[in-house]
């Protein structure tokens, strides 16, 4: 079948593919660029902590920098519509010993070169794990206060480094802060770390900046690897302190119980935020960061990202790292399927799909939802992809050639 053709049986249900495919372009995927390696870094770090785990030992991992973006962008070219990339702070590129608590704006000038040259917008994170000081299992949350005012002073620094970056851009940089911090067995107090916590963002916060270049967002989880009974940081936590101080709650989708549907908290902090931040998985069980695949936990992500025109409030980023396949493909295929997720809701007649639900009419809601299902998604995904200038099916063919000239020749 033909776009054209498909165009008009969208239209048949009151759906304007063009006018689907202008609103997909402009909404922006961030992608992490700690896929690539592992999630290692740039300051030394030789292996993860923290409570998260890469898995897998494929061949090829960027050991440098000029390997990390060379592949990176190898992802990207594969990848339509509008790009960002997402940074930890570990990944500053500097010629010198300053720890993170000392990090400059300057340290990721690279990084905004490359991105003014490329016309990415950039996110970052502080890195608050795999490091000798995250003490215990615990960084900002630390009785030990030594530690937590390390950590804090690197959350100053990271914003610092944020709103430099918004500047320099001209976009809003979104900065996510999540800890590890938690422990493996009982707590004996659960009150004390949090408000510790509580205490490490007061202080953090307490330095103001132009909301025009950064975006802040604190990120929760249930749980992670070695820190399975207690979490200073969970939902109830940051989602409270988010609406008292003004700031943005972002949902990792494998940061929940797999029972949680993580699509319907979407529209519930979107009533009271302006900003809703996501890092997008594919859960498997515990917070495992499996590559996102087209399937119905992100298809109902995207439907509440695009039904009542929220893409310029719900900020989406991808967050995984799979060390058992090539990681280029890993990059590629999430960003791709998140965009196909976005795309297969935007080719829904929402507003006739609503005006059934107010009139009560859950026959004609349900059997139109379903006739949609078997709707030419896939001929109107390859004209976007026509229009973008990107491969269709072919990047696969492309990823092999890349494997076999570039990573196969790194030992």
């Amino acid at each position: 079948m033909s776009y054209n053709e498909a165009k008009k049986i969208y239209a048949h249900f009151g759906v304007d593919t063009e006018r689907a495919l202008e609103r997909l372009a402009a909404i922006p995927v961030s992608m992490h660029c700690w896929q690539g390696d592992d999630v290692i870094g740039f300051d030394g770090s030789a292996a993860l902590d923290g409570g998260i785990q890469t898995t897998g030992n494929y061949p090829g991992r960027a050991r440098n920098k000029e390997e990390l973006v060379a592949d990176l962008t190898e992802a990207l070219s594969l990848v339509p519509g509008k790009k960002r990339i997402n940074l930890h702070a570990s990944y500053a590129v500097k010629s010198d010993g300053r720890d993170r608590d000392e990090l400059e704006p300057r340290d990721f000038d690279y990084w905004i070169g490359l991105a003014k040259k490329n016309g990415w917008g950039i996110d970052f994170n502080p890195t608050f794990f795999s490091h000798p000081k995250v003490k215990d299992g615990l960084t900002l949350s630390s009785p030990d206060e030594e530690t937590r005012a390390f950590w804090v002073r690197h959350g100053k620094a990271c914003r610092k480094i944020s709103a430099y970056i918004g500047e320099k851009l001209g976009t809003s940089c979104l900065c996510n802060i999540w800890i590890p911090d938690g422990y493996k067995n009982m707590p004996a107090d659960r009150l004390a770390p949090r408000l510790r916590l509580k205490k490490s963002l007061d202080e953090i916060y307490s330095v103001k900046y132009d909301e025009k270049y950064i975006i802040d967002s604190v990120e929760s989880k249930v749980f992670g690897i070695g820190l399975e009974s207690y979490t200073v940081g969970s939902a109830e936590f940051y989602m409270n302190y988010a609406m008292q101080n003004g700031i943005c709650c972002l949902l990792d989708n494998g940061h929940f119980h797999p029972t949680e549907n993580v699509a319907d908290k979407i529209p519930s902090l979107l009533a009271f935020c302006p900003y809703v931040a996501l890092h997008v998985t594919k859960p498997v069980r515990w917070d495992s960061d499996h590559v996102v695949m087209f399937e119905d936990d992100i298809r109902d992500v995207a439907k509440e990202i695009v039904r009542d025109g929220n893409e310029s409030r719900v900020l989406i980023g991808l967050d995984y790292f799979d060390a058992s396949i090539n990681r280029v493909a890993a990059w590629a295929l999430g960003a791709r399927n998140m965009q196909r997720a976005l795309l297969s809701q935007l080719l829904m007649p929402w507003q006739t799909l609503k005006e059934a639900q107010e009139k009560g009419d859950f026959t004609y809601l349900i059997a139109l939802t379903e006739e949609l299902k078997t709707a030419p998604l896939g001929d109107v995904w390859q004209e976007y992809l026509s229009r973008q200038n990107v491969a269709g099916a072919e990047w696969i063919d492309e990823v092999k050639r890349y494997e076999r000239e570039v990573l196969a020749k790194r030992s």
